[in-house]
């Protein structure tokens, strides 16, 4: 069976191209379709053998009510009558990827040994806006075990910078 991503990555598109103009709302849409359909009640209804793909189509455009416009109930449809209702998350995942960049925006996690000041975090986030060319959201996690430094993680991009990255570098080179 081919992987999540993979089926998901055509339908991602095709709301993508749906949402021209109107991002923002199809991200609320595909969040609350795939929260939906990640319930384990509404999982037993998507799996069911006995219900047919209109039925299961009908089942969660009603519990997701008028949040969906004509366009997006028209999705879950098409989703529904293919039986790719399960991989909603990962479509919903897909297309927020591509409004990030079509926005020229990037999440960007900063994981440190201790928490960060303000100018730090906005000199960081300089930094990162002015290498990756894109408007940069931070967010901060601390994690004691890095031991100093950190570690940032944008997109594809992993810059290590922590200390214990640092001593496994040193480790390899002497080995």
């Amino acid at each position: 069976m081919a992987e999540k991503s993979t089926i998901a990555r055509p339908y991602a598109q095709a709301a993508f191209d749906l949402a021209q103009g109107d991002l923002a709302t199809w991200s609320d849409m595909l969040a609350l379709a795939a929260s939906v359909a990640n319930n384990a009640d509404m999982q037993a209804i998507i799996h069911s053998p006995s219900l047919s793909t209109e039925q299961v189509a009908d089942v969660m455009l009603n519990v997701c009510g008028d949040k969906l416009t004509k366009h997006g109930q028209n999705f879950i449809r098409v989703l529904a009558s293919n039986r790719r209702l399960n991989v909603l998350d990962e479509i919903a995942n897909e297309y927020e990827q591509r409004r990030a960049e079509a926005e020229s925006k990037i999440d960007a996690e900063v994981v440190s040994a201790f928490e960060l000041s303000a100018a730090q975090l906005q000199t960081l986030s300089d930094g990162l806006k002015k290498r990756l060319n894109r408007e940069v959201n931070l967010t901060t996690r601390i994690d004691e075990s890095i031991i100093g430094g950190a570690i940032v993680r944008a997109g594809d991009t992993v810059i290590d910078g922590s200390v214990t990255g640092q001593l496994d570098k040193l480790a390899q080179t002497l080995s």
